[in-house]
Protein backbone atom coordinates (compact mmCIF):
# COMPACT_ATOMS: atom_id res chain seq x y z
CA UNK A 1 0.00 0.00 0.00
CA UNK A 2 2.59 2.37 0.65
CA UNK A 3 4.24 1.70 -2.06
CA UNK A 4 1.25 2.68 -4.48
CA UNK A 5 1.03 5.58 -2.18
CA UNK A 6 4.52 6.70 -3.12
CA UNK A 7 3.90 5.93 -6.91
CA UNK A 8 0.88 7.96 -6.89
CA UNK A 9 2.33 10.78 -5.24
CA UNK A 10 5.72 10.14 -8.20
CA UNK A 11 2.76 10.42 -10.88
CA UNK A 12 0.95 13.17 -9.30
CA UNK A 13 4.30 15.21 -9.04
CA UNK A 14 5.30 14.77 -12.54
CA UNK A 15 1.56 15.72 -14.11
CA UNK A 16 1.72 19.01 -11.67
CA UNK A 17 5.64 19.85 -13.31
CA UNK A 18 3.88 19.27 -16.57
CA UNK A 19 0.89 21.62 -15.91
CA UNK A 20 3.52 24.23 -15.29
CA UNK A 21 5.80 23.80 -17.53
CA UNK A 22 3.08 23.74 -20.03
CA UNK A 23 1.70 27.45 -18.33
CA UNK A 24 5.32 28.78 -18.51
CA UNK A 25 6.73 30.54 -22.21
CA UNK A 26 10.53 31.93 -22.47
CA UNK A 27 10.87 34.52 -25.21
CA UNK A 28 14.06 35.94 -26.46
CA UNK A 29 14.71 39.10 -28.64
CA UNK A 30 17.72 39.74 -30.13
CA UNK A 31 19.34 43.14 -31.03
CA UNK A 32 20.86 43.74 -34.66
CA UNK A 33 21.81 41.14 -37.35
CA UNK A 34 23.78 41.54 -39.93
CA UNK A 35 24.76 39.15 -42.88
CA UNK A 36 26.63 40.73 -45.08
CA UNK A 37 30.14 42.73 -45.55
CA UNK A 38 32.41 41.29 -42.48
CA UNK A 39 29.86 39.13 -41.43
CA UNK A 40 29.33 37.27 -44.40
CA UNK A 41 33.38 37.05 -45.51
CA UNK A 42 33.65 35.58 -42.14
CA UNK A 43 30.77 32.79 -42.50
CA UNK A 44 32.44 32.08 -45.52
CA UNK A 45 36.29 31.92 -44.06
CA UNK A 46 34.89 29.48 -41.62
CA UNK A 47 33.44 26.84 -43.74
CA UNK A 48 30.16 28.24 -43.36
CA UNK A 49 29.78 28.12 -39.42
CA UNK A 50 27.10 29.90 -38.23
CA UNK A 51 27.45 32.96 -36.13
CA UNK A 52 25.17 31.42 -33.42
CA UNK A 53 27.24 28.08 -32.92
CA UNK A 54 27.63 28.89 -29.58
CA UNK A 55 24.62 30.23 -28.42
CA UNK A 56 22.42 27.66 -30.15
CA UNK A 57 21.37 25.66 -26.93
CA UNK A 58 19.98 28.51 -25.37
CA UNK A 59 18.01 29.96 -28.55
CA UNK A 60 16.84 26.54 -29.23
CA UNK A 61 15.50 25.67 -26.40
CA UNK A 62 12.90 28.93 -26.29
CA UNK A 63 9.35 29.20 -27.40
CA UNK A 64 9.73 32.03 -29.28
CA UNK A 65 12.70 34.08 -30.65
CA UNK A 66 12.78 37.08 -32.83
CA UNK A 67 15.65 39.14 -34.09
CA UNK A 68 16.04 42.82 -36.16
CA UNK A 69 17.12 41.59 -39.49
CA UNK A 70 19.29 44.48 -40.61
CA UNK A 71 19.49 44.55 -44.10
CA UNK A 72 18.05 43.10 -47.50
CA UNK A 73 18.58 40.23 -48.97
CA UNK A 74 19.70 40.45 -53.08
CA UNK A 75 22.76 41.27 -54.82
CA UNK A 76 24.30 44.41 -53.87
CA UNK A 77 24.51 45.76 -57.56
CA UNK A 78 20.86 46.45 -57.26
CA UNK A 79 21.95 49.19 -54.91
CA UNK A 80 22.33 52.89 -56.02
CA UNK A 81 25.12 53.50 -52.67
CA UNK A 82 28.38 52.41 -52.02
CA UNK A 83 28.30 48.55 -51.55
CA UNK A 84 29.54 48.56 -48.19
CA UNK A 85 26.80 51.25 -46.94
CA UNK A 86 24.45 48.49 -48.60
CA UNK A 87 23.87 45.83 -46.35
CA UNK A 88 22.60 43.16 -49.31
CA UNK A 89 22.48 39.70 -47.97
CA UNK A 90 22.92 36.45 -49.67
CA UNK A 91 19.92 34.25 -49.83
CA UNK A 92 21.99 31.23 -48.78
CA UNK A 93 22.63 32.89 -45.41
CA UNK A 94 18.79 33.12 -44.44
CA UNK A 95 18.53 29.35 -43.12
CA UNK A 96 21.33 30.02 -41.21
CA UNK A 97 18.53 31.90 -38.83
CA UNK A 98 15.75 29.27 -39.07
CA UNK A 99 18.85 26.72 -37.90
CA UNK A 100 19.94 28.78 -35.06
CA UNK A 101 16.30 28.37 -33.41
CA UNK A 102 14.98 31.89 -34.48
CA UNK A 103 11.18 31.83 -35.06
CA UNK A 104 10.59 35.43 -36.47
CA UNK A 105 12.84 38.61 -37.46
CA UNK A 106 11.89 42.10 -37.44
CA UNK A 107 11.89 43.96 -40.99
CA UNK A 108 11.02 47.36 -40.10
CA UNK A 109 14.82 49.51 -39.92
CA UNK A 110 16.29 51.77 -42.29
CA UNK A 111 18.39 48.86 -44.07
CA UNK A 112 14.92 47.16 -45.05
CA UNK A 113 15.16 49.39 -48.77
CA UNK A 114 19.04 48.91 -49.33
CA UNK A 115 17.28 47.19 -52.74
CA UNK A 116 14.44 48.71 -52.92
CA UNK A 117 10.79 47.37 -53.23
CA UNK A 118 11.86 44.76 -55.04
CA UNK A 119 14.27 44.13 -52.23
CA UNK A 120 11.49 44.62 -49.42
CA UNK A 121 9.58 41.44 -51.41
CA UNK A 122 12.38 39.19 -51.42
CA UNK A 123 13.51 39.63 -48.03
CA UNK A 124 9.48 38.67 -46.92
CA UNK A 125 9.89 35.50 -49.44
CA UNK A 126 13.49 34.31 -48.59
CA UNK A 127 13.07 33.97 -44.92
CA UNK A 128 8.86 32.88 -45.06
CA UNK A 129 10.73 30.56 -47.60
CA UNK A 130 13.54 29.42 -44.39
CA UNK A 131 10.17 28.67 -42.22
CA UNK A 132 10.29 32.10 -40.37
CA UNK A 133 8.16 35.24 -39.72
CA UNK A 134 8.79 38.00 -41.44
CA UNK A 135 7.63 41.13 -39.60
CA UNK A 136 7.40 44.82 -40.91
CA UNK A 137 4.96 47.67 -40.55
CA UNK A 138 2.94 46.27 -43.37
CA UNK A 139 2.71 43.17 -41.76
CA UNK A 140 1.89 44.32 -38.25
CA UNK A 141 0.41 43.59 -36.16
CA UNK A 142 1.14 39.44 -36.48
CA UNK A 143 0.23 36.43 -34.46
CA UNK A 144 2.19 33.48 -32.62
CA UNK A 145 0.83 31.67 -30.46
CA UNK A 146 3.24 30.46 -28.00
CA UNK A 147 2.10 27.57 -25.28
CA UNK A 148 -1.78 28.39 -26.16
CA UNK A 149 -1.06 32.25 -25.21
CA UNK A 150 -1.59 35.00 -28.16
CA UNK A 151 1.17 37.29 -28.53
CA UNK A 152 0.84 40.36 -30.93
CA UNK A 153 3.99 41.58 -32.54
CA UNK A 154 4.64 45.06 -34.01
CA UNK A 155 7.58 46.21 -35.91
CA UNK A 156 7.95 50.01 -36.22
CA UNK A 157 11.03 51.71 -38.02
CA UNK A 158 11.33 55.52 -37.09
CA UNK A 159 15.15 56.01 -39.10
CA UNK A 160 14.36 56.86 -42.86
CA UNK A 161 16.23 54.51 -45.57
CA UNK A 162 17.50 55.25 -48.83
CA UNK A 163 13.20 55.00 -49.71
CA UNK A 164 12.43 57.60 -46.98
CA UNK A 165 9.71 55.72 -45.51
CA UNK A 166 9.24 55.84 -42.14
CA UNK A 167 5.71 55.24 -39.20
CA UNK A 168 4.83 57.62 -37.34
CA UNK A 169 4.55 57.94 -33.56
CA UNK A 170 1.98 59.23 -32.51
CA UNK A 171 -0.14 58.77 -35.67
CA UNK A 172 -3.60 57.16 -36.33
CA UNK A 173 -2.26 54.60 -38.06
CA UNK A 174 0.03 52.75 -35.29
CA UNK A 175 -2.53 53.30 -32.77
CA UNK A 176 -4.83 51.16 -34.85
CA UNK A 177 -2.66 48.36 -35.56
CA UNK A 178 -1.86 48.76 -31.26
CA UNK A 179 -5.60 48.57 -31.17
CA UNK A 180 -6.33 45.23 -32.77
CA UNK A 181 -3.32 44.39 -31.53
CA UNK A 182 -4.31 44.94 -27.44
CA UNK A 183 -7.78 43.62 -29.07
CA UNK A 184 -6.77 39.89 -30.08
CA UNK A 185 -3.59 39.55 -28.17
CA UNK A 186 -3.00 38.44 -24.46
CA UNK A 187 0.31 40.70 -25.00
CA UNK A 188 1.34 43.28 -27.31
CA UNK A 189 5.10 43.30 -28.12
CA UNK A 190 6.38 46.15 -30.38
CA UNK A 191 9.85 46.52 -32.10
CA UNK A 192 10.85 50.21 -32.65
CA UNK A 193 13.85 51.15 -34.72
CA UNK A 194 14.42 54.56 -33.60
CA UNK A 195 17.06 56.54 -31.30
CA UNK A 196 20.40 57.92 -32.24
CA UNK A 197 23.18 55.82 -33.39
CA UNK A 198 25.61 54.94 -30.91
CA UNK A 199 24.50 56.42 -28.06
CA UNK A 200 24.59 54.93 -25.38
CA UNK A 201 21.63 57.26 -23.63
CA UNK A 202 18.18 57.34 -24.35
CA UNK A 203 17.13 60.44 -25.74
CA UNK A 204 14.00 62.50 -25.25
CA UNK A 205 12.43 61.39 -28.47
CA UNK A 206 12.46 57.36 -27.34
CA UNK A 207 11.40 58.74 -23.90
CA UNK A 208 8.15 60.45 -25.44
CA UNK A 209 7.62 57.34 -28.17
CA UNK A 210 7.94 54.74 -25.37
CA UNK A 211 5.21 56.66 -23.12
CA UNK A 212 3.04 57.17 -25.91
CA UNK A 213 3.22 53.53 -27.29
CA UNK A 214 2.68 52.05 -23.92
CA UNK A 215 -0.41 54.46 -23.38
CA UNK A 216 -1.77 52.98 -26.76
CA UNK A 217 -1.14 49.59 -25.49
CA UNK A 218 2.20 47.74 -25.65
CA UNK A 219 3.41 45.57 -22.89
CA UNK A 220 6.66 45.37 -23.75
CA UNK A 221 9.04 47.36 -26.48
CA UNK A 222 12.19 46.30 -27.88
CA UNK A 223 14.48 48.52 -28.95
CA UNK A 224 17.06 48.60 -32.30
CA UNK A 225 19.33 50.77 -34.40
CA UNK A 226 21.84 52.70 -32.13
CA UNK A 227 24.19 49.44 -32.31
CA UNK A 228 25.10 49.96 -28.41
CA UNK A 229 23.24 48.33 -25.44
CA UNK A 230 21.24 51.53 -23.91
CA UNK A 231 20.01 50.81 -19.97
CA UNK A 232 16.23 49.30 -20.18
CA UNK A 233 13.73 50.53 -17.86
CA UNK A 234 10.19 49.95 -16.40
CA UNK A 235 7.64 52.93 -18.42
CA UNK A 236 4.40 53.40 -16.48
CA UNK A 237 4.77 49.32 -15.99
CA UNK A 238 5.96 47.92 -19.08
CA UNK A 239 9.40 46.82 -19.83
CA UNK A 240 11.14 48.84 -21.81
CA UNK A 241 14.53 47.86 -23.79
CA UNK A 242 15.80 51.23 -25.70
CA UNK A 243 18.38 49.53 -27.36
CA UNK A 244 19.30 45.99 -27.12
CA UNK A 245 22.39 46.68 -29.33
CA UNK A 246 24.64 44.54 -31.78
CA UNK A 247 23.71 41.08 -31.78
CA UNK A 248 25.98 39.79 -35.53
CA UNK A 249 27.55 42.70 -36.64
CA UNK A 250 31.10 43.40 -37.59
CA UNK A 251 31.27 47.22 -36.01
CA UNK A 252 34.55 47.56 -34.57
CA UNK A 253 33.96 49.84 -31.64
CA UNK A 254 34.05 48.36 -28.12
CA UNK A 255 30.69 49.49 -27.22
CA UNK A 256 29.64 48.13 -30.43
CA UNK A 257 30.66 44.60 -29.43
CA UNK A 258 28.24 44.31 -26.67
CA UNK A 259 24.77 42.88 -27.12
CA UNK A 260 21.67 42.30 -24.70
CA UNK A 261 19.31 39.59 -25.42
CA UNK A 262 15.37 40.28 -23.76
CA UNK A 263 14.68 37.61 -22.06
CA UNK A 264 11.06 37.42 -20.68
CA UNK A 265 9.23 34.40 -18.86
CA UNK A 266 5.17 34.31 -19.64
CA UNK A 267 3.93 32.09 -16.07
CA UNK A 268 0.39 31.84 -15.49
CA UNK A 269 -0.98 35.60 -16.79
CA UNK A 270 2.57 37.54 -16.21
CA UNK A 271 4.97 38.21 -18.16
CA UNK A 272 8.66 39.34 -16.65
CA UNK A 273 11.76 39.86 -19.01
CA UNK A 274 15.42 40.40 -17.66
CA UNK A 275 18.65 40.32 -19.97
CA UNK A 276 21.32 37.92 -21.36
CA UNK A 277 24.13 39.54 -21.97
CA UNK A 278 26.73 39.03 -25.27
CA UNK A 279 30.21 40.03 -26.09
CA UNK A 280 31.59 39.63 -29.48
CA UNK A 281 35.64 38.87 -29.49
CA UNK A 282 37.83 41.36 -30.98
CA UNK A 283 38.12 40.72 -34.58
CA UNK A 284 35.18 38.78 -35.12
CA UNK A 285 31.41 38.91 -35.58
CA UNK A 286 30.84 35.69 -33.57
CA UNK A 287 28.82 36.64 -30.33
CA UNK A 288 29.63 34.61 -27.14
CA UNK A 289 27.92 34.96 -23.66
CA UNK A 290 29.64 37.87 -21.65
CA UNK A 291 30.95 37.57 -18.13
CA UNK A 292 28.53 37.55 -14.97
CA UNK A 293 29.93 40.90 -14.18
CA UNK A 294 28.24 42.62 -17.65
CA UNK A 295 24.78 41.69 -16.21
CA UNK A 296 22.61 44.95 -17.05
CA UNK A 297 21.18 46.69 -13.40
CA UNK A 298 17.61 44.63 -12.30
CA UNK A 299 15.17 47.22 -13.53
CA UNK A 300 13.16 45.09 -14.67
CA UNK A 301 12.44 42.69 -11.79
CA UNK A 302 9.76 44.64 -10.28
CA UNK A 303 7.85 45.23 -13.99
CA UNK A 304 5.49 42.06 -14.24
CA UNK A 305 2.87 42.49 -17.08
CA UNK A 306 -0.63 40.91 -16.70
CA UNK A 307 -2.13 39.24 -19.62
CA UNK A 308 -4.67 41.50 -21.43
CA UNK A 309 -9.02 40.58 -21.01
CA UNK A 310 -9.87 38.39 -23.85
CA UNK A 311 -12.07 40.36 -26.41
CA UNK A 312 -15.61 38.52 -25.27
CA UNK A 313 -19.03 39.34 -27.25
CA UNK A 314 -22.32 37.60 -25.93
CA UNK A 315 -20.12 35.01 -24.03
CA UNK A 316 -17.86 34.14 -26.45
CA UNK A 317 -13.72 34.85 -26.60
CA UNK A 318 -12.98 35.90 -29.76
CA UNK A 319 -9.48 35.98 -30.65
CA UNK A 320 -7.54 34.86 -33.89
CA UNK A 321 -7.12 31.18 -34.49
CA UNK A 322 -3.09 30.19 -35.17
CA UNK A 323 -1.52 26.83 -34.46
CA UNK A 324 1.19 26.57 -32.07
CA UNK A 325 4.96 28.17 -33.00
CA UNK A 326 2.76 29.83 -36.06
CA UNK A 327 3.26 33.37 -37.21
CA UNK A 328 -0.11 34.83 -38.98
CA UNK A 329 -0.34 38.20 -40.43
CA UNK A 330 -2.96 40.22 -43.02
CA UNK A 331 -5.32 37.53 -43.32
CA UNK A 332 -6.76 36.15 -40.08
CA UNK A 333 -8.87 33.36 -39.18
CA UNK A 334 -10.91 34.60 -36.16
CA UNK A 335 -12.15 31.80 -33.13
CA UNK A 336 -14.97 32.18 -31.04
CA UNK A 337 -14.62 29.98 -27.79
CA UNK A 338 -18.05 29.73 -25.06
CA UNK A 339 -18.50 26.77 -22.82
CA UNK A 340 -19.79 24.23 -24.97
CA UNK A 341 -19.07 25.53 -28.30
CA UNK A 342 -16.09 26.34 -30.93
CA UNK A 343 -16.24 28.13 -34.00
CA UNK A 344 -14.05 29.96 -36.79
CA UNK A 345 -14.03 32.45 -39.65
CA UNK A 346 -12.89 32.64 -43.17
CA UNK A 347 -9.87 34.76 -43.48
CA UNK A 348 -9.89 38.34 -43.57
CA UNK A 349 -8.30 41.19 -43.81
CA UNK A 350 -8.96 42.21 -40.48
CA UNK A 351 -7.89 45.97 -39.26
CA UNK A 352 -9.60 46.25 -35.93
CA UNK A 353 -12.27 44.77 -33.60
CA UNK A 354 -14.09 45.80 -30.86
CA UNK A 355 -17.10 45.46 -28.79
CA UNK A 356 -20.10 48.03 -28.11
CA UNK A 357 -24.03 48.50 -27.28
CA UNK A 358 -24.92 50.07 -30.40
CA UNK A 359 -28.55 49.76 -29.31
CA UNK A 360 -29.49 50.99 -25.85
CA UNK A 361 -30.79 47.60 -23.75
CA UNK A 362 -29.58 45.73 -26.85
CA UNK A 363 -26.69 42.80 -26.61
CA UNK A 364 -23.30 44.31 -28.00
CA UNK A 365 -22.47 44.02 -31.34
CA UNK A 366 -19.15 43.22 -32.84
CA UNK A 367 -18.01 46.06 -34.98
CA UNK A 368 -14.76 45.69 -36.89
CA UNK A 369 -12.58 47.61 -39.40
CA UNK A 370 -11.81 45.13 -42.68
CA UNK A 371 -9.27 46.22 -46.06
CA UNK A 372 -12.02 45.32 -49.15
CA UNK A 373 -11.45 46.30 -52.26
CA UNK A 374 -14.81 48.91 -53.80
CA UNK A 375 -16.79 46.65 -56.04
CA UNK A 376 -17.27 49.99 -57.47
CA UNK A 377 -14.23 51.69 -58.55
CA UNK A 378 -11.87 49.25 -57.28
CA UNK A 379 -10.19 51.06 -54.73
CA UNK A 380 -8.50 49.53 -51.01
CA UNK A 381 -9.69 50.69 -48.18
CA UNK A 382 -10.93 49.98 -44.61
CA UNK A 383 -14.93 48.79 -44.79
CA UNK A 384 -16.66 49.24 -41.23
CA UNK A 385 -18.76 45.73 -40.32
CA UNK A 386 -21.35 45.04 -37.81
CA UNK A 387 -21.95 41.36 -36.92
CA UNK A 388 -23.86 39.39 -34.06
CA UNK A 389 -22.05 37.16 -32.25
CA UNK A 390 -24.17 33.53 -31.99
CA UNK A 391 -22.51 30.19 -30.57
CA UNK A 392 -22.27 29.19 -34.11
CA UNK A 393 -20.07 31.95 -35.27
CA UNK A 394 -20.75 35.62 -36.96
CA UNK A 395 -24.22 36.62 -38.35
CA UNK A 396 -23.25 39.97 -40.70
CA UNK A 397 -25.50 42.45 -39.80
CA UNK A 398 -23.55 45.50 -42.10
CA UNK A 399 -21.40 44.52 -44.83
CA UNK A 400 -18.71 47.28 -45.19
CA UNK A 401 -21.14 49.62 -47.12
CA UNK A 402 -19.22 52.92 -47.81
CA UNK A 403 -20.06 56.19 -45.17
CA UNK A 404 -20.49 60.22 -45.83
CA UNK A 405 -16.80 60.05 -47.04
CA UNK A 406 -13.54 57.95 -47.80
CA UNK A 407 -12.85 56.54 -44.25
CA UNK A 408 -9.35 56.07 -42.78
CA UNK A 409 -10.55 54.67 -39.08
CA UNK A 410 -13.30 54.41 -36.62
CA UNK A 411 -13.17 53.69 -33.44
CA UNK A 412 -16.68 52.78 -31.08
CA UNK A 413 -17.18 55.85 -28.44
CA UNK A 414 -19.93 55.74 -25.98
CA UNK A 415 -22.28 58.20 -24.07
CA UNK A 416 -22.95 58.75 -20.89
CA UNK A 417 -25.78 55.75 -20.97
CA UNK A 418 -23.11 53.53 -22.16
CA UNK A 419 -24.92 53.56 -25.47
CA UNK A 420 -22.15 52.96 -28.35
CA UNK A 421 -21.21 55.24 -31.68
CA UNK A 422 -19.16 55.40 -34.60
CA UNK A 423 -16.42 57.74 -34.46
CA UNK A 424 -15.27 58.07 -37.96
CA UNK A 425 -11.71 59.23 -39.43
CA UNK A 426 -12.36 60.47 -42.99
CA UNK A 427 -10.22 61.71 -45.60
CA UNK A 428 -10.74 65.72 -46.72
CA UNK A 429 -11.82 64.50 -50.09
CA UNK A 430 -15.23 62.88 -51.42
CA UNK A 431 -16.25 60.19 -53.25
CA UNK A 432 -17.50 62.52 -55.96
CA UNK A 433 -13.83 64.03 -56.15
CA UNK A 434 -11.10 61.61 -54.88
CA UNK A 435 -8.11 63.08 -54.26
CA UNK A 436 -5.79 60.99 -52.32
CA UNK A 437 -2.47 62.86 -52.86
CA UNK A 438 -3.84 65.12 -50.03
CA UNK A 439 -3.68 62.31 -46.80
CA UNK A 440 -2.91 65.09 -44.26
CA UNK A 441 -6.69 66.48 -44.83
CA UNK A 442 -9.06 64.82 -42.34
CA UNK A 443 -12.63 65.77 -40.86
CA UNK A 444 -14.53 63.11 -38.10
CA UNK A 445 -17.80 62.11 -38.14
CA UNK A 446 -19.90 60.71 -35.61
CA UNK A 447 -22.86 57.98 -36.50
CA UNK A 448 -25.77 55.86 -34.43
CA UNK A 449 -26.54 52.38 -35.52
CA UNK A 450 -30.27 52.43 -36.77
CA UNK A 451 -30.21 48.84 -37.75
CA UNK A 452 -29.23 48.34 -40.71
CA UNK A 453 -26.62 51.32 -41.27
CA UNK A 454 -25.07 54.27 -39.75
CA UNK A 455 -26.73 57.56 -39.43
CA UNK A 456 -24.93 61.15 -39.23
CA UNK A 457 -25.10 62.26 -35.71
CA UNK A 458 -25.05 65.86 -34.72
CA UNK A 459 -24.10 66.38 -30.94
CA UNK A 460 -21.52 68.63 -29.94
CA UNK A 461 -20.20 66.49 -26.94
CA UNK A 462 -20.09 63.21 -29.17
CA UNK A 463 -18.21 65.20 -31.72
CA UNK A 464 -15.98 66.40 -29.26
CA UNK A 465 -15.37 63.25 -27.81
CA UNK A 466 -14.61 61.25 -31.54
CA UNK A 467 -12.06 64.69 -32.32
CA UNK A 468 -10.30 63.68 -29.51
CA UNK A 469 -10.19 60.40 -30.26
CA UNK A 470 -7.98 61.26 -32.74
CA UNK A 471 -6.09 64.03 -31.48
CA UNK A 472 -3.10 62.20 -31.28
CA UNK A 473 -0.51 64.96 -31.99
CA UNK A 474 0.64 63.07 -35.77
Amino acid sequence: MRALLALLLTLAGVAAAQAADADTARLLFTGDIMLSRQVAREIAARGGLSPWHGLRDVLRSADLVVGNFEGTVGGADACDAPKELCFAVDPHLVPLLKDAGFTALGIANNHSSDLGAAGRKATREALQAAGLGAIGSAESPAFAKVGGRTLALISLNLVAGRDGQIDRVPSWQVAQQLRLARALGDWVIVSVHWGKELADWVVPEQEAAAKWLVAQGADLIIGAHPHVVQPPACVDGKPVFYSLGNHVFDQKYPQTKRGLIADCEIKGDRLTCGGLPTRTPDGSAYPAWAAAQDQPPATLAQCPVKANAPLRVAGQAIGPWIRDGEIASDRLVLEGRGEANRWRTPPRALLSAEAGRLVADQPPLLFTLERHASPIDGEDGPRPYVYEVTAHGLVAKWRGSALAWPLLDAVLIADDAGQSYLCALHRGDSFIMLDTAKPSATRTQVYAWNGFGFTGVNDDALAARCAGRFDLGG
